[in-house]
């Protein structure tokens, strides 16, 4: 079949040039204005296509990969995703260590994109054997012609966002942006973006999101890892019980904690007010805008990106789902008006 305008040699042509849309109702309140950049666009659905697609063929340019490698993997369900979409790809095995904090929905994507899954519990020390930055290790040791990942420490997690994400806002807000609001969990986001921003533009103010029970915000203010800080959470993909090399805080100008019940009632609140139907990381992120928004933050003149990690279809069986919701307690504070369910028989 010759080139046609318009269709993409294989899916991983399709990744990045994610869409930015004006919030509208949601931020009303507050002043100046707000823009969501929709990473659940991407064809794997989230932002982590673009790391998984940038240090795989860095990995084949290097030659370290061949067709009977196998990449290996640390992830809380979208990395992972990523990685088992450019692996179908290109040919090679994939084997993940998951987060059990992870929805069962990813982890079933995972199962069904054919990768390898080891569920590893989510609350155990990183250095403990059976969490999954140990087991990841382990099973890169014991699986011969392989590689692995290692998102939070390799330095191409944040070189993709600086060569796509900072561009493509750059470029979609004519350069007139003046806040970048961003989740930090391995801190390539945020760091990789900030960093071509910044470079454009000094002035720009890079604001992170961390969870309570991370130690993100406290390392970033005071340089010390206090392990007192952490404690379980059930946001995916934010926060940390250890430091990522990824992350550059001192490109980070701020960090606002936000917690799991807020930030699953703002996903729910951005679904009904805004027509987006994004993660629960999307959902902190912008509880953490809402929040620096009510500390002043913001002035007319404000022009706020804020990035969305994912897509609420990964999230069914948590923050979309009643009886979750009604299990984490988190509709015995702050009722939420739902649209009605009636079976006609």
């Amino acid at each position: 079949m010759k080139e046609h305008k318009g269709i993409s040699h294989n899916i991983l042509d399709l990744i990045g040039n994610t869409p930015m849309v004006q919030l509208n109702r949601i931020t009303n309140h507050l002043p100046g204005e707000f823009y969501a950049k929709l990473e659940g666009s991407n064809p794997g659905h989230s932002m982590k296509d673009r790391i998984a697609l940038h240090i795989i063929e860095s990995a084949e340019e290097k030659g370290l990969l061949n067709p009977d490698s196998t990449i290996i993997e640390t992830t809380s369900g979208n990395t992972g995703f990523s990685l088992a979409m450019v692996s179908i790809i290109k040919g090679y095995k994939c084997i993940l260590a998951v987060s059990s904090k992870s929805s069962k929905d990813k982890i079933d994507m995972l199962k069904a994109m054919g990768a390898k899954v080891y569920v590893c519990p989510a609350h155990v020390k990183a250095d403990d054997p059976r969490s999954y930055y140990e087991v990841a290790k382990r099973l890169h040791a014991e699986t011969a012609n392989s590689v692995y990942i290692n998102q939070y420490f390799n330095a191409l997690n944040a070189e993709a966002h600086y060569k796509s994400t900072g561009p493509e806002i750059w470029e979609q807000t004519n350069g007139e942006i003046t806040h970048l609001v961003a989740a930090s969990g391995t801190g390539g986001t945020i760091s990789g973006t900030a960093k071509f921003l910044k470079e454009k533009n000094p002035g720009i103010k890079i604001l992170g999101v961390d969870a309570f029970g991370s130690i993100l915000k406290k390392f970033h203010e005071t340089g010390e890892f206090d392990s007192k800080e952490i404690y379980p959470y059930r946001i995916e993909g934010l926060g940390k019980n250890l430091i990522p090399t990824v992350t550059d805080f001192d490109i980070i100008d701020n960090f606002e904690k936000v917690s799991d019940e807020t930030s699953a009632h703002t996903a729910r609140e951005l679904v009904v007010k805004e027509a987006i139907f994004a993660g629960y990381t999307s959902g902190a992120v912008l509880q953490g805008a809402l929040q620096y928004g009510a500390q002043g933050m913001f002035d007319a003149n404000s022009r706020v990106v804020l990035i969305f990690p994912d897509h609420g279809s990964r999230y069914m069986s948590k923050i979309y789902s009643d009886d979750w919701m009604q299990e984490q307690g988190f509709f015995d504070t702050q009722k939420q008006a739902q649209a009605e369910v009636e079976f006609i028989k």
